[in-house]
């Protein structure tokens, strides 16, 4: 691809999977990697000091976990993007991830496959999330009706005269819905329950 490469930090406790994908990488044009750390506030030093668009951090990590260094990130270098490489697919993970809000979450395994579709969609300003994540999450049969008719558009007001609630309570299960699934707003509430069915699209 045209144009000046994407500049890269990789930050993983694990050198041998640092190396193998610093290769991946750094196989195509538009990619480069300029820095590496083995943890988290390495990587926060090196990020304040070196000329990078992009993070490709592990979850977990010593001295700061991927997602506190997404959060110090967005903080003091917000043009960053960052990209979290997590073993973990559970919801809780995925609703950490997305809480320090990062631009993508890819699992370890089989992350060479995707790594570099990942980088270039993320520097486009697309998100990249796995959907198998959700597939861990339970939701109560009032969880699942408030997110049918939020999703379908209803306010708060509404849905709380409708099943005879107080709007306090609508708000804190939407509240919840939004953790639980590890989104962030009405919109990602409406593509989740049109994606499960629950609304009509």
């Amino acid at each position: 691809m045209p144009g000046t490469p994407t500049r890269i930090l990789l930050a993983d406790d694990h050198p041998l999977f640092r190396r193998g994908l610093r290769e991946v990488l750094e196989a195509e044009d538009d990619l480069e990697v300029v820095a590496e750390a083995a943890d988290g506030a390495e990587a926060l030093e090196l990020a304040s000091r070196e000329a990078i668009d992009l993070a490709v951090v592990d979850l977990v990590m010593p001295r700061m976990t991927g997602a506190q260094l997404a959060t110090a990130l967005a903080r003091h270098r917000p043009e960053v993007r960052v990209i979290i490489l997590s073993s973990y697919d559970g919801v809780e993970h995925l609703g950490e991830a997305h809480r320090a809000g990062v631009a993508g979450y890819l699992l370890k395994t089989g992350v060479e496959g995707e790594v570099v579709a990942a980088c270039r969609a993320v520097m486009r300003g697309e998100s990249v999330f796995p959907d198998r994540a959700e597939s861990d999450v339970k939701l109560t049969p009032r969880e699942r009706q408030i997110l049918k008719l939020v999703a379908e558009g209803w306010s708060s007001r509404r849905i709380a005269e409708a099943l005879v609630i107080s709007i306090n309570t609508v708000d804190r299960h939407r509240t919840n819905l939004l953790a639980k699934l590890g989104l962030h707003d009405r919109v990602e509430l409406t593509r989740y329950a049109i994606r499960h069915g629950l609304v009509e699209p």
